[in-house]
């Protein structure tokens, strides 16, 4: 049976390929999407790709995740270091939860050092650019099977 995963990405990612390429490159948020829907090709995932700047609104997918994904790729972005609300609705929901980030969070500055969100995933994977998007659907699909 196809696992579904949800992929959110935070605040401000929809500005990638424009936004201080020198920290997250060149890529675009559409390149993102296109690199995890073909990721979730090969290994056999349902990918529900989708980008908010608002918290609430990614509050509430999480919630909804609970009876419609097995698991759940997030990149908080800057809701990484500030929200409690992320952090509690991806506890209350249960299921798996990878982090990943573009840029080395810890190479950056000191208020991006601590994550809310990586105390309930379980497994943060920063610094390796998009491929890190890649990297978290390899493994959210290992511990989906």
């Amino acid at each position: 049976m196809v696992k579904r995963v949800l992929v959110l990405n935070g605040p401000n990612l929809n500005m990638l390929g424009t936004r201080e390429p020198g920290i997250y490159g060149a890529a675009t948020l559409a390149d993102i999407k296109s690199l995890c829907l073909d990721a979730g090709v090969e290994l056999g995932l349902e990918i529900d790709f989708r980008q908010s700047n608002h918290e609430g609104e990614l509050v509430s997918w999480i919630q909804e995740a609970m009876n419609s994904a097995d698991g759940i790729l997030i990149n908080p972005a800057g809701y990484s270091h500030t929200s409690v609300a992320i952090h509690d609705a991806l506890r209350a929901v249960g299921l798996p939860v990878a982090e990943v980030h573009i840029s080395n969070i810890h190479q950056r500055e000191a208020f991006r050092h601590h994550s809310y969100v990586s105390a309930v995933a379980f497994g943060v994977i920063c610094g390796f650019g998009v491929t890190g998007y890649r990297l978290a659907l390899m493994a959210l699909a290992e511990k989906l099977s």
